[in-house]
């Protein structure tokens, strides 16, 4: 009886090859695995690539700015030509709009937003919204610049101002940019011309520049000028036009003479033709001299 040999039967140096091979193929399992785990977290981990990262923050922007709710936008418009639908957009009642189509309709006009509330008659919250889309006119934003510069004149000439030609040494030293010297310098000069007849005159004094002078005239004027008579430049005699604080004797001579030679002076610019006329000083010397 003959039995045939079984396929499962594996002599030693089988086993051990068998062994072998799936060791190797537990081994190269291992591996592939490990390797794949390592491809999928390099996969998920963020790209630090400074365009890319800088493509998606741009990505990111835009999507917020999408989902952001968009604010009512006013454009400039006059409010003289406000319609139902316009006036219904802008958040007014229909009694409001109503208001002004009935002035309008009066071919009257509204040229502020004073105007406005008061024709319409709108809340403060409201006018406060859309006053500031109101776009008028140029003539009508010329008017209002001048009614302003008027108004802020008013108000500035409601300062009271003190006499110029009463007012002391430590008074003056209380105004910015004058100490005791130039206080004392004003102080000697207005008693040697006897007095201020102009607010001219603070030009003659030595140190007081265009600044510190104007800030002197903003709290004092010549309320009661000096008391003059003026002479005639083409009649005055040599020693009347040299008592005249801005001429001497000499200067005095020299209008005279050049008077004789021309027959008659007839401007005060024609003066500054004569060398030692004090041509910068005309405004003030015309206090004292009239041409007839």
């Amino acid at each position: 009886m003959s039995f045939k040999k079984s396929h499962f039967v594996f002599n030693f140096k089988q086993q051990n090859g068998i062994f072998l091979l799936v060791i190797i193929i537990l081994v190269l399992s291992v591996i592939m695995y490990a390797v794949r785990n390592n491809y999928l977290n390099q996969l998920e981990k963020p790209t630090t690539n400074p365009e890319v990262s800088g493509i998606e923050k741009y990505i990111d922007s835009i999507k917020a700015q999408k989902s952001k709710p968009k604010k009512d936008t006013i454009y400039p418009f006059n409010p003289n030509y406000i319609n139902d639908y316009k006036g219904y957009v802008l958040g007014m009642t229909v009694e409001e709009i109503e208001r002004l189509k009935n002035f309008r309709a009066q071919n009257k006009w509204i040229n502020s937003k004073k105007d406005f509330q008061k024709v319409t008659q709108v809340s403060d919250s409201l006018l406060n919204k859309i006053a500031p889309s109101f776009k008028f006119p140029d003539w009508v934003l010329q008017q209002q610049k001048k009614s302003a510069y008027k108004n802020s004149s008013i108000t500035h000439n409601k300062i009271v101002k003190r006499d110029l030609n009463k007012v002391s040494k430590e008074e003056l030293e209380k105004i910015y940019g004058i100490g005791a010297k130039l206080s004392q310098r004003i102080i000697n000069y207005r008693l040697k011309i006897g007095g201020f007849v102009n607010d001219l005159q603070l030009k003659d004094i030595y140190g007081l520049n265009y600044e510190t002078r104007n800030k002197v005239l903003e709290s004092y004027t010549v309320l009661h000028p000096k008391l003059i008579t003026k002479l005639s430049i083409n009649k005055a005699s040599v020693i009347e036009l040299s008592e005249i604080i801005y001429f001497d004797y000499e200067l005095a001579r020299e209008i005279v003479e050049y008077r004789k030679l021309h027959e008659k002076i007839t401007s005060f610019e024609e003066l500054a033709k004569i060398e030692s006329f004090p041509a910068y000083k005309i405004d003030r010397i015309k206090l004292y001299l009239t041409i007839n």
